[in-house]
């Protein structure tokens, strides 16, 4: 072609499932992988039960389910849910300030492709790769981040938060994941209250993903942004393929908090809108499922049954990783992932792990070279030593050496013997370069 056409950004992975095809062409060659890597309950084994099903059911006699939706989403279901927020007392919303997408991925595409070029949202670091890739790829530039520190339970560094805002000024917005994916980190209202009120101070909108608002344990507590937002502008993004679950039916929505008391912000809204019109509507069917799930007699016991599980696991992976050498690990508290850090000073480029089968160890090595990132490396090899398949952390964007894995294995037994194979696996990996650089020199 005459010219490069591809939009500078276009290079970036999104390793969680970029590694799917690795695991994949392992399977060819007969490797039993453990998919550690994708936050799908179902593709994990949960059952989805009979009610919920029923309901979709009953739901699909109604020849209104094949329709088109409203562009901003089925009237009765965002009364419901501008109903849901009301009721908490601290805000009111309309059913106006809902707006529904497909998906989350959509949504967050939408959010940051409606921002002015030259303006950034500064995300936390690590971030969930979604966000990551939207600014990116929205800016063609690399983002602004604030870190969330894993020596300190995965709190996130307010100070540098604020200095960055004060002093890059093209952030306009502040994107805040709680709980937190990668990390399981759940937000204390304490904290939450510090970045509004940073917000507040210089003029910013806040975008919070509530994805897992609902998905807490470990005796910890949080709040919804639209308990504490006060004035500010904001939005939160919520959905329903972790809670019900349902990642397939790619059905996810905005919450607009304070809409009509900033025209720049109104401004923005409209923008959003203005492109999701283009397509029409959302997916109909899983918006009307939404009211009659979360008011069915069986929903809280089911959702709290899935979130007890989850505690089980993040205590199992923890208390197996928390006394592994080299391996700096945090409770999960909500979501369902844990991420483990590398003492960075440990790693190299001469560690591998053994790998029996020569085609598999062929394979492997040649996808690491000296340039790859050392936790990377360490995932291509666990991956192709033991099958089981984990996200690295550098692929979150930070600087931090690790990997994500996921909890959501519904047999406990099974899900703590893989745990127990990664700590056995961690040591052997690392100190696989003492054994290498002992060897005598031919």
């Amino acid at each position: 072609m005459r010219f490069d056409i591809a939009r500078s950004g276009s290079g970036l992975t999104y390793e969680i499932r970029h590694i799917v095809a690795v695991a994949n062409k392992l399977k060819d060659y007969g490797v039993e992988v453990e998919w550690e890597n994708i936050g799908d309950p179902v593709s994990k084994g949960e059952k989805i039960p009979d009610w919920m099903k029923e309901v979709l059911i009953n739901i699909l006699q109604d020849d209104l389910s094949f329709a088109y939706s409203p562009t901003k989403g089925m009237n009765e279901t965002r009364e419901f849910l501008a109903e849901q927020v009301n009721q908490r007392g601290k805000l009111q919303i309309s059913p106006e300030d809902i707006i529904f997408f497909n998906g989350l991925g959509d949504a967050i595409a939408r959010a940051y492709s409606s921002i002015r070029i030259d303006a950034r949202i500064i995300l936390p670091e690590p971030t969930y790769s979604t966000h990551l890739l939207a600014e990116v790829l929205h800016a063609s530039f690399p983002p602004n981040t604030y870190r969330m520190n894993p020596y300190s339970n995965w709190y996130p560094d307010i100070r540098e938060l604020e200095h960055k805002v004060k002093s890059h000024k093209s952030i306009v917005g502040i994107l805040v994941i709680n709980p937190d994916n990668p990390t399981g980190f759940v937000y204390p209202a304490e904290t939450l209250k510090q970045i509004i009120k940073i917000a507040k101070e210089y003029e910013l909108f806040l975008l919070f993903d509530e994805t897992y608002i609902n998905i807490i344990y470990n005796n910890k507590t949080t709040v919804p942004l639209s308990d504490v937002i006060g004035d500010i502008p904001g939005i939160s993004m919520k959905g329903i393929s972790k809670e019900f679950p349902w990642p397939g039916a790619r059905c996810g929505w905005m919450e607009v908090y304070n809409a009509g008391k900033d025209p720049i912000f109104d401004n923005y809204i409209n923008t959003i809108l203005h492109q999701k019109m283009s397509e029409v509507c959302s997916t109909t069917l899983p918006q009307i499922a939404i009211p009659k799930i979360m008011t069915h007699p069986e929903y809280k016991n089911y959702l709290n049954e899935r979130t007890r599980h989850y505690e089980k696991l993040s205590n199992i992976a923890y208390n197996i990783l928390k006394d592994v050498p080299y391996l700096t690990v945090n409770r999960t508290n909500g979501a369902f992932y844990m991420t483990a850090v590398f003492n960075e000073s440990v790693m190299n480029n001469r560690q591998t792990l053994p790998i029996t089968q020569p085609e598999i160890k062929s394979y492997i090595e040649n996808l690491v070279d000296d340039n790859i990132e050392f936790d990377k490396r360490f995932v291509y090899y666990l991956l192709g030593s033991t099958g089981i398949c984990v996200v690295p952390l550098t692929s979150f964007f930070t600087s931090l050496q690790g990997f994500r894995m996921t909890l959501l294995d519904k047999d406990p037994d099974r899900f703590e013997a893989v745990i127990k194979t990664i700590a056995e696996k961690i040591v052997e990996y690392i100190d696989s370069s003492n054994i290498t650089s002992s060897l005598p020199l031919l």
